[in-house]
């Protein structure tokens, strides 16, 4: 019988959290701290050194020898070099120590990350700064310290900064409305997220034959399964019982590290799965997402198998993605986006949301480039994710709020009991909304979903520029509500501020009521609707990350002070370059692949088939079958060798490009399109080579390899 596990003591042991804080740190210290974690005051430097002292003794006491300050620079990756907490004593012995310094800042080299041109390689200098708002924890015997990366110059290198900065500058605005609607308790207003995470699990055996996956997380190759989801018989099917082990197991390792780890299912594809935790700090939980991503694929090793996170590591099935579930809430727990049991009244609310659609008709561009990458281009658009045209589902009855509140009229008001007609089931209400996951942005009852965020993107961009464009659009609002309301030179003028409000509902809804759509946004006819109501079809990541350096992007990142100028810039370039350098790999694997494995198991199947045609003839028998079987494989051998030599040529003129905008769209009208064809080539053999003579796993090899 299992040991039972109990998951209270469990949850958060391996964590530096508030509750080991308070029971370590004296109470004058705890109190300042707390104060920076909850109400972003600024930090009090003199508290560093009790707050280093008692996390040293907390890690050692667990078993830690090292730290390290982690961080998230401008790759996929997060990065951490660990340091010792030995200090000699003189007289050949060593003591453990840790100083409020080495707490709170670091000095990695920054001249090896990508920084767009912000740091040569010369100028290594770059610093972390500790964020005292996302808890230290301990993982493989070392103190692991959440931290800002930025230059020597001052700009941010990572995307923790920029996201710390969006969620102020929200804060600010969403507290201006607040006020004005009589608010006075409210110290902050945090942007929360919840950010589910699609994987597959494949056996490691498998994995370990397929180059592609290796080394692009991805397979280059490969022809459809025998089956595959057709049957929708997988989507929240029975857990086997080797996932369903790996499930606890990765429970365990996450909760130790306090990540609230809720759901668990198998997703749409063979393979394929889905963990959701529960909401948190967009800050906390673009750490914890990070960290995430990272125990799924250390446990599933320890399991013999392999977890892969690419967005589409399988053509023709679905592919994964990350749900980020965003909401708004204050300091003392009121959710902003609640829209209570009449919406219609509740204007508070109608006001965020108002803020929340226009800036998702304003600003779409920028929606879609925090999603561009190379990865999730694959994704995008297939009969399993989002359009990459970006649109609002709101649902039946906040669709009826809106329309009512531009035409003056009223919401009818259905009855929300649900009966299933059978007495012995139980009736209860239904929500008040439907769920469409066609939708890119849908509001899910009480906060929104944006389901365009790729498997393997940290969730930190896409949150930055929610958090951003949003509140342009509260401040916009509170300009002209706190105008109106201090007409006739009152403090404030209620009846002022209640018309000023209306007009302002009114006008916004009616003027951005084009980005609402609640139909299926897989269907064809919504990308022709999409562009008679003007919306932007940006198909690739080379027709997104450019927008990041329009005029009206520059001005609301800027204004916030979310980015400087030169940090977009630079990440329009970081952009640009992952993405073309992610295809140039591929594009490597491709032409490896085919002339080391392919090709020489074609010509020996070739050879096969020609060997065996003239031992029938030397019998008398009929062998056509063979020779036109040979026939094929040899022209389909010649097209995917010339393909391979085209390839190269094409490579070799990418050294000639200076510009990464240049090189990006190279690679992605010539590079990809060119993969592509040697694709079909070699997926179309698949289908004629004999088994014993293909040289990897196929899909339907790989996709149930996990037993």
């Amino acid at each position: 019988m299992e040991d039972k596990i109990d998951v209270s003591r469990l949850f958060g042991q391996d964590v530096f959290d508030e509750s080991t804080m308070r029971q370590r740190l004296p109470k004058e210290v705890f109190k300042k701290l707390k104060a920076t974690m909850n109400s972003n005051k600024e930090l009090d430097s003199s508290i560093a050194e009790s707050v280093a002292a008692a996390m040293k003794d907390w890690a050692v006491e667990k078993g830690a020898t090292h730290y390290t300050h982690w961080f998230q620079p401008m790759t996929n990756i997060t990065a951490e070099k660990h340091d010792s907490f030995i200090a000699p004593t003189g007289d050949g012995t060593v003591i453990m120590e840790f100083s409020g310094k080495e707490l709170v800042k670091g000095e990695p080299d920054a001249s090896s990350f990508p920084s767009g041109g912000i740091r040569a390689t010369f100028e290594a200098r770059g610093y972390t700064a500790w964020d005292p708002t996302s808890c230290a924890f301990i993982k493989d015997g070392t103190l692991y310290i959440p931290t800002a990366f930025c230059s020597y110059t001052g700009e941010a290198l990572d995307k923790k900064t920029p996201l710390l900065r969006s969620m102020d500058a929200l804060s600010d605005q969403a507290m201006r409305i607040l006020r004005l609607f009589g608010n006075t308790s409210s110290k902050r207003v945090v942007a929360t997220v919840g950010a589910e995470q699609e994987y597959f699990l494949i056996d490691k055996s498998v994995y370990e034959k397929r180059k592609d996956l290796i080394y692009t997380g991805r397979t280059l190759f490969g022809a459809p399964p025998l089956k595959g989801q057709e049957m929708d018989d997988h989507y929240f099917g029975a857990l086997n019982s080797r996932v369903h082990t790996y499930m606890r197991d990765l429970d365990d390792a996450l909760w130790r590290l306090g990540v609230m780890s809720k759901t668990e299912h198998n997703e749409v594809a063979p393979g394929q799965h889905e963990m959701a935790p529960i909401f948190s700090s967009a800050n906390a939980a673009a750490d914890q997402n990070q960290l995430t991503m990272e125990v799924m694929q250390k446990t599933a090793l320890r399991h013999g198998m392999v977890c892969l996170l690419h967005e589409k590591p399988f053509d023709g099935v679905n592919g994964s993605g990350k749900h980020d579930n965003w909401a708004l809430s204050t300091d003392d727990g009121q959710n902003l986006l609640n829209p209570g049991k009449s919406p219609m009244e509740n204007v508070q609310f109608l006001t965020f949301l108002a803020a929340v659609i226009k800036s998702v008709d304003e600003y779409p561009e920028l929606l879609r480039l925090s999603v561009a990458t190379a990865g999730n281009d694959h994704r995008l658009g297939g009969n399993e994710a989002p359009p990459a045209v970006v649109s609002v589902f709101l649902g039946e009855e906040l669709d009826a709020v809106v329309e009512a509140i531009i035409s003056g009229g009223t919401v009818p008001k259905k009855s929300t009991d649900f009966d299933l007609g059978v007495l012995a089931l139980p009736h209860f209400k239904k929500d008040s909304t439907d769920r469409n996951r066609t939708s890119p942005f849908a509001f899910t009852g009480n906060k929104f979903e944006f389901r365009m965020v790729g498997s393997s993107q940290n969730v930190a961009t896409a949150n930055i520029i929610l958090n951003t464009i949003v509140a342009e659009e509260l401040r916009q609002f509170a300009d002209e509500l706190e105008f109106a309301s201090a007409e006739g030179g009152e403090a404030f003028n209620r009846d002022a501020f209640e018309k000023a409000l209306h007009d302002l509902l009114v006008r916004t809804f009616r003027e951005h009521k084009r980005i609402i759509f609640n139909g299926n946004a897989y269907d064809e006819a919504w990308l022709k609707e999409a562009e008679r109501r003007g919306l932007p079809n940006l198909v690739s990541s080379v027709d997104a990350i450019p927008h990041f350096e329009d005029e009206k992007s520059i001005k609301v990142f800027t204004s916030h002070k979310v980015f400087s100028e030169r940090e977009i810039h630079a990440r329009t370039e970081i952009l640009l370059e992952n993405y073309y350098k992610t295809i140039n790999i591929e594009a490597h694997t491709v032409t490896d692949m085919v002339m080391h494995q392919y090709a020489p198991a074609v010509m020996e199947f070739a050879k096969f088939l020609c060997d065996t045609a003239v031992s029938k003839k030397s019998i008398g028998l009929d062998a056509s079958v063979e020779i036109q079987a040979a026939e094929k494989v040899n022209t389909l051998e010649a097209a995917m060798v010339k393909g391979c030599g085209e390839l190269n040529e094409l490579l070799g003129q990418t050294s000639s490009f200076s510009d990464a905008k240049e090189t990006a769209v190279f690679f992605h009208d010539k590079v990809l399109a060119k993969m592509n064809e040697i694709r079909s080539v070699v997926d179309e053999l698949e289908a004629v080579v004999g088994d014993d003579f293909w040289p990897v796993p196929t899909y339907g090899d790989i996709l149930f390899s996990v037993k």
